[in-house]
C-alpha cells in the first residue's frame, strides 16, 4: 500500500496552497508523488456536492443534514479511487491531499450538537473506509487559522477573483462551528495540528510549508 497525506482546515486555511507546494517539492526531490483535491468540480460525481454548495438543496449549511451531504462527497471520492488513483495507492504510490473523508468529519460534525457528534464519526469512517473501501490516511495536517482571520482573508479573496463564497464560506457562525469540531478531532483522532497564525497575523506561506514539509518527510 502507499501513503495517503491529508491536508485538512476549514475553508480558507491555506490547504491547496500548502498541498501544491508539498507535492512539487517532492517531486523536486525525487518522491514518486500525486496530487488529490476534493470536491471534483466539473466532474458528475460531483454534481450534488456543487447543487449542495452552490444553495440549490437549501441556503444554509444545515438545510442538508450531516449524513444526506456527507454521502455527496463520498460518492465522489469513491467514483475518484475507482477511476483514478487506486491502483496507484495499492502500488505503493504517495498521494498528497487537499481534503479528505477528514472534510466530512469537520464540516458535517459541526452540523449536530456535541453529544451526537462522536456516533456521527463512527458511522462516517465506518462509511467510507469500511463500507466503501476508501484507505484511511496515513497523516492529517489540520490548517488551523483563528475564525476572524479566515473571514478577513475569504472576503479579500472574493473581491480579488471577482467571485461568490459559497453556502460554507459566507456563515460566520458555521465557520466558527466547524473550527471548533476541527479542534476536537484533533485532540481525538491524532491529526497533526499546524498552527498557522501568530499573534493575530498569518504566518508566511512559506513558514507553514518548510513545517509541513518537515513533519510529512519524515513520515516518508
Amino acid at each position: 500500500m502507499g501513503k495517503l497525506i491529508v491536508l485538512e482546515g476549514t475553508d480558507g486555511s491555506g490547504k491547496a496552497t500548502q498541498a501544491k507546494r508539498l507535492m512539487q517539492r517532492l517531486l523536486h526531490e525525487g518522491v514518486n508523488c500525486r496530487a488529490l483535491d476534493f470536491p471534483r468540480y466539473g466532474e458528475p460525481s460531483a454534481a450534488p456536492v456543487e447543487l449542495y454548495l452552490q444553495g440549490a438543496l437549501g441556503n444554509r449549511p444545515g438545510d442538508v443534514n450531516a449524513y444526506a451531504a456527507s454521502t455527496f462527497y463520498a460518492v465522489d471520492r469513491y467514483c475518484s479511487f475507482k477511476q483514478d488513483w487506486g491502483g496507484y495507492y495499492m502500488r505503493g504510490g504517495v498521494l498528497i491531499a487537499d481534503r479528505y473523508t477528514t472534510s466530512n468529519a469537520v464540516h458535517q460534525a459541526s452540523k449536530l450538537p456535541p453529544e451526537e457528534r462522536r456516533a456521527f464519526l463512527d458511522w462516517l469512517f465506518g462509511f467510507e473506509y469500511g463500507l466503501l473501501g476508501l484507505p484511511e490516511p496515513t497523516a492529517v495536517f489540520y490548517l488551523d487559522v483563528p475564525t476572524e482571520l479566515t473571514e478577513r482573508m475569504m472576503r479579500a479573496r472574493e473581491k480579488a477573483s471577482h467571485t461568490s463564497a459559497d453556502i460554507h464560506e459566507r456563515d460566520e457562525n458555521y465557520l466558527r462551528a466547524c473550527r471548533e469540531a476541527g479542534e476536537q478531532l484533533v485532540s481525538d483522532y491524532g491529526w497533526q495540528r499546524v498552527d498557522c497564525s501568530r499573534n493575530g497575523t498569518m504566518r508566511t506561506i512559506e513558514d507553514i510549508g518548510e513545517e509541513i514539509y518537515t513533519r510529512v518527510k519524515a513520515l516518508l
